[in-house]
C-alpha cells in the first residue's frame, strides 16, 4: 500500500494549494488531484449536494487506487468529512478555517474569517469558533464570486480587486490584526491581500498544518512510500485545464475529464 497515491480533491483548483504543501513536504508521495471545476463553487450548494459531490470524488480517487483522501475544500470537509469517515475504510484529512490560532494569538481581540458561505453556516465552524474565539470579535465574510473568477483565469483581475477592497472594509473599520482565509482558493489572493491589508495583519491559511497531518497520518499507519524517487503526480479536471497549468506553472502533468 505505501506506494499507492495521496488522493487529494477540491471543488476547483483552489485545493492546489493544499497539493503544493503536500507535495513540499513529501515529496516522493505519489499523488492524484482533482479539480471538480463543473460543480465550483460548492459554497452555496445544500449540504446535500455537497456531501454528494464528496462520495463521487472520493469513489473515483478510490478506484484509482489511492491510500488516504485529503478533503482540500473547506465547505466539503465541514459538510461532508464525518459521513465519508462512517461510509469508507481509509483514512480522511480535512481542512477548515484556522480561527484557533488567529483567536489565541490577537491582540486587539479582533479577527476576520474570509470563506464560503457554505464553510461559515455549517456546525463544524460555529462549533471551533465557540470553543476558541469567546470574547474575540469574530468578522465573518462570505467571499461570493471569488472562487468563479479564480476558476474563471481573473485572479489578478480589477474585479477581483474591486471585490476584495469591499469585503476588507467591515474588517479593518473592526480593527482585525488576523485575516483567516476560509477556502482552500484563497491563499492565491495572499499577494493582492498583502497590498490592501495593514502591514501589521497577519494572515492564516491551514495548508502546511493539513501537509503535517496527512504525514502523521501516513507515518501511523506506516503508509510512507518507502520509494524514494521522482513521484507519480497527475491532476484531473472537469473544467478549464489551463487554470491549473497557469496556478502550477506547468510543472505537472494535467488532464481534461469528463467527470
Amino acid at each position: 500500500m505505501s506506494n499507492k497515491p495521496i488522493g487529494i480533491f477540491d471543488s476547483g483548483v483552489g485545493g492546489t494549494s493544499i497539493f503544493k504543501e503536500v507535495h513540499a513536504l513529501l515529496p516522493f508521495e505519489n499523488i492524484i488531484y482533482l479539480a471538480d471545476s463543473k460543480n465550483a463553487p460548492y459554497g452555496n450548494k445544500s449540504k446535500e449536494v455537497i456531501k454528494n459531490l464528496s462520495v463521487k470524488n472520493t469513489d473515483f480517487l478510490l478506484n484509482k487506487g489511492c491510500k488516504i483522501i485529503v478533503v482540500a475544500c473547506n465547505t466539503a470537509t465541514t459538510n461532508a468529512i464525518s459521513y465519508l469517515r462512517e461510509s469508507y475504510n481509509v483514512p480522511f484529512i480535512g481542512i477548515e478555517p484556522a480561527i484557533k490560532p488567529a483567536a489565541l494569538n490577537t491582540k486587539t481581540k479582533a479577527v476576520g474569517i474570509l470563506a464560503t458561505k457554505g464553510t461559515l453556516s455549517s456546525q463544524l465552524f460555529h462549533k471551533t469558533s465557540d470553543l476558541y474565539a469567546h470574547g474575540i470579535k469574530v468578522v465573518e465574510q462570505v467571499g461570493e464570486g471569488i472562487v468563479p473568477l479564480i476558476e474563471s483565469g481573473r485572479l489578478h483581475s480589477e474585479e477581483m480587486r474591486a471585490l476584495l477592497k469591499v469585503y476588507l472594509k467591515p474588517m479593518l473599520k473592526a480593527n482585525i490584526d488576523y485575516l483567516v482565509l476560509g477556502c482552500t482558493h484563497y491563499p492565491y489572493l495572499i499577494p493582492i491581500l498583502t497590498c490592501l491589508l495593514p502591514k501589521e495583519v497577519k494572515i492564516i491559511d491551514s495548508g502546511l498544518a493539513v501537509a503535517r497531518q496527512t504525514k502523521t497520518i501516513l507515518s501511523e499507519r506506516q503508509l510512507l512510500n518507502s520509494e524514494k524517487k521522482q513521484p507519480d503526480i497527475k491532476l484531473f479536471s472537469n473544467g478549464n485545464v489551463e487554470v491549473l497549468n497557469t496556478l502550477l506553472k506547468g510543472k505537472f502533468e494535467t488532464s481534461y475529464l469528463d467527470f
